[in-house]
């Protein structure tokens, strides 16, 4: 008896000490968890933009072939009227076809077999019309077919991410929570000191209109989905700023690099597009090695160093 308790007591005494001796995490565990968070929502985030494009982009292909079949139906229906018409015509007149012939335009009134002939060939080429739409309408519906599935499977997958909207929302929270623990232990991580980019070089024509918005959003909050006028996420920023120039880019950072003309960083120049992350982040190259960006939850439109992160490559917009 005394035994066992001895040696419950031993391990009472091993144990205990495992459990108080859990310690706070580190600040630099806390920012290394803050960092992961944020790449890992900002993908969650671009997966969410692309989606949405793929969805419009879909639907919008939709309306065109609904508006190329609109035209076929009707020129076949009137062929079929047509054909209908002559043959009408042909009987009614079958014991005069003086009237036909003229009707027709036929050589010689006096001819049956002229006008069987000419009868025939008009009907032929009705019926070749009506054989043409029928292919054309075929091949328009086979179209629509697998386009309906497209939208089928994208809405399934939309489905799917508006079922994490309320988890992103979720990890958008805890982030924030992260955010405020990281800041109080003294990291300047969360919300850095505003950078000083020096004398930026002056940019002309569509880039200098692109950097100059990038530029007066300078301070306004990352919001997730966000394409302005008040708030960006980052691949809305870049697009937001392109967009003034009249140039038209996709709502997501893949997206753009597929758009863009790839570039060295030797070739670097205000208005050219840097990606990071795996493509699941982009910035605005403004010049003196640097870009505006939208960097995350919690943060607001700031200048940063081209080397804030991992770098995918370098995009010069197809303006």
């Amino acid at each position: 008896m005394l035994r066992t308790l001895f040696i419950g007591l031993v391990s009472l005494t091993v144990l205990a000490p495992a459990t108080v001796a859990h310690a706070d995490p580190t600040l630099a565990e806390i920012e290394a968890q803050l960092d992961k968070s944020n790449k890992d929502l900002e993908a969650t985030i671009e997966a969410w933009n692309k989606i949405n494009i793929d969805l419009a982009a879909s639907q919008a292909k939709a309306t065109e072939l609904q508006t190329k079949l609109k035209p076929l139906e009707d020129s076949m229906a009137a062929a079929n009227a047509s054909v209908e018409g002559v043959a009408i015509a042909a009987f009614k007149t079958s014991g005069n076809l003086r009237s036909l012939s003229i009707m027709l335009n036929a050589t010689s009134s006096d001819s049956l077999m002229d006008q069987l002939s000419m009868l025939q060939q008009i009907t032929r080429q009705q019926q070749k019309e009506i054989d043409d739409y029928k292919t054309a309408k075929s091949k328009v519906d086979d179209e629509k077919k697998l386009l309906d599935q497209t939208i089928a499977a994208q809405n399934t997958q939309k489905t799917d991410l508006e079922n994490q909207r309320k988890k992103i929302e979720g990890d958008v929270k805890k982030l924030e929570v992260l955010q405020r623990k990281a800041t109080a232990a003294g990291s300047t991580k969360v919300n850095p000191p505003k950078m000083d980019p020096g004398n930026l070089p002056a940019v002309s024509g569509k880039a200098g209109v692109a950097v100059s918005f990038a530029q007066a959003q300078l301070g306004e909050p990352y919001v997730w989905g966000a394409a302005g006028p008040n708030s960006w996420d980052c691949s809305g920023l870049t697009m937001g700023a392109w967009k003034a120039a009249g140039v038209s880019l996709p709502h997501n950072a893949a997206s753009q690099w597929n758009t863009v003309a790839h570039i060295p960083r030797s070739s670097l120049a205000p208005g050219d597009l840097v990606f990071y992350n795996g493509l699941g982040h982009v910035g605005i190259y403004v010049g003196n090695n640097t870009i505006i960006h939208a960097p995350h939850t919690g943060d607001v439109v700031r200048y940063a160093k081209v080397d804030i992160d991992s770098i995918v490559g370098f995009g010069r917009v197809r303006a």
